[in-house]
């Protein structure tokens, strides 16, 4: 959970680069050590308390999050009739 918590943290880091800076600026700064974002500083405290081996399935006393898919009725794309428009009349 904490590599996946990881990977969200430098993807909202390279989104907001990306809104001033070039792509490989934007990459650079999203992976250097020097400038980590809030998320990245809480997941590296969680990392050192966990000795770097947090569990993979959290205790049964921890709290759970319930998270829900709903599906959607698949896409099937209908083709429009195809048809000239009128002449105005003149």
């Amino acid at each position: 959970m904490l590599d996946m918590a990881q990977v969200v943290a430098w993807a909202r880091m390279f989104a907001g680069y990306t809104r001033t800076e070039s792509f490989a600026a934007a990459a650079g700064d999203t992976f250097d050590p020097e400038r980590p974002c809030a998320m990245c500083r809480v997941l590296s405290r969680v990392r050192e308390t966990c000795g770097g081996r947090a569990p993979a399935v959290p205790a049964p006393s921890a709290e759970k999050v319930v998270l829900v898919v709903e599906r959607a009725e698949p896409f099937i794309p209908v083709r429009a009739a195809q048809e000239w428009p009128e002449e105005p009349s003149r």
